[in-house]
């Protein structure tokens, strides 16, 4: 590595310039002089750069794993002065291992404005599927719709002051969510009832976080949808394959609404949109009234357990079974993407029991000491 060298940021400099600033790298490196000269070089519009990372955007650490569906966003309507461009250097099917920086790629936009160049981002982001491991896009995308942001008031602080509790996913608003709803409802009715009738046929749309929605379908005998909801009826148009990963729908006064499908069990929805990951269950009103029947799942004591973080490799345990420990002491740590992670007794204690040995390859959660 040398300096000066090129920087993470070099395709906001090509998209306002028009430089291939490595091609010029490797002209200099040939021998070559410069093919431009400073008074040859301009800045035509706007560009934004997101550094899409594996990455838990909640707690900020590396994920590991499979890449078991990736798409990049199209550049298929790319000009000159407008569109997206993906610096990437892996494939569907690729791993994502402990051993590497966990960048998955550059994402950038560029148009004429700030403005649009935001915009296409968002779009972009909302485009692109990557499935298997966590990543950092719904961070991205809160990010951009960020007042803020958006008016260009930010500084190194921004993370602290504008999410000063953390990032814990982005929560849908009035708006998002008379979008979505509707949007879903016709792509479960779709799946869920495959005779084409026409009709009405009301649904109930529930999720954890979310207020449950109740919404009706209604079909026209020329198979075109609407959706009421909340009183309010609105025409819904598919434009995608009912099985393909990016779904895609138009709304009333042309709004465009992008679902990406993730996994549908004939109730449960997972799905990502605008890049957070929801399980959405769709049920009918008799279905419902079961469900809320069902006994609701205990939730897993871990109170006594210190677990892996993140998965990774542990390097060291500072302690042994029956050790009495103090709140806050080392007792082990993780290493990950190159970096030491130090695991710290939550409470005051005795341990019982050692759930690994350094050396080991360990995932992410996994039980690594446990207390008495």
């Amino acid at each position: 590595e040398m300096n000066t060298r090129l920087q993470v940021e070099h395709p906001i400099t090509e998209c306002i310039t028009g430089v291939d600033i490595v091609e010029e790298m490797l002209r200099v490196a040939a021998g070559k002089e410069l093919s431009y000269t400073q008074a040859d070089i301009g800045i035509k519009g706007w560009a934004v750069e997101c550094r899409v990372y594996a990455e838990d955007p909640v707690r900020y650490l590396p994920s590991i794993g499979l890449l078991t569906k990736y798409i990049e966003p199209s550049v298929a309507e790319n000009t000159s002065d407008n569109g997206v461009r993906c610096d990437s250097g892996i494939l569907e099917g690729s791993c994502i291992s402990i051993h590497y920086d966990p960048m998955i790629c550059k994402l950038v936009t560029f148009a004429p404005t700030r403005r649009e160049a935001i915009a296409k981002m968002e779009g972009a982001l909302d485009d692109y599927v990557i499935d298997g491991i966590t990543h950092n896009t719904p961070l991205l995308r809160e990010i951009l719709s960020n007042e803020a942001f958006l008016t260009g008031d930010v500084s190194t602080k921004f993370l602290e002051e504008e999410y000063p509790q953390g990032f814990s996913g982005a929560e849908l608003s009035a708006s998002q969510r008379s979008e979505l709803f509707p949007a879903l409802a016709v792509l479960h009715h779709t799946k869920a009832n495959r005779s084409g009738a026409s009709g009405s046929f009301k649904y109930i749309i529930s999720g954890e976080g979310e207020e449950r929605g109740e919404v009706t379908v209604n079909v026209g005998k020329d198979g075109g949808f609407s959706v009421t909801m909340d009183g309010e009826t609105v025409p819904v148009t598919p434009t995608a394959n009912l099985y393909e990963p990016l779904q895609k729908f138009t709304l009333d006064n042309g709004r465009s609404v992008t679902v990406q499908q993730l996994d549908f069990n004939g109730v449960t929805h997972s799905i990502r949109y605008r890049c957070c990951k929801k399980e959405l269950t769709i049920l009918s009103p008799l279905q419902q009234q079961f469900m809320d029947m069902m006994p609701e799942k205990p939730v897993l004591d871990t109170s006594n357990l210190i677990l892996s973080p993140m998965p990774g490799s542990l390097l060291m345990l500072s302690v042994e079974e029956g050790d009495e420990v103090l709140e806050g002491t080392e007792v082990a740590v993780i290493v990950a993407m190159k970096m030491n992670n130090s695991l710290k007794a939550p409470k005051s204690g005795k341990i019982k029991k050692i759930w690994a040995k350094p050396g080991d390859v360990v995932d992410g959660d996994q039980k690594i000491i446990e207390f008495e």
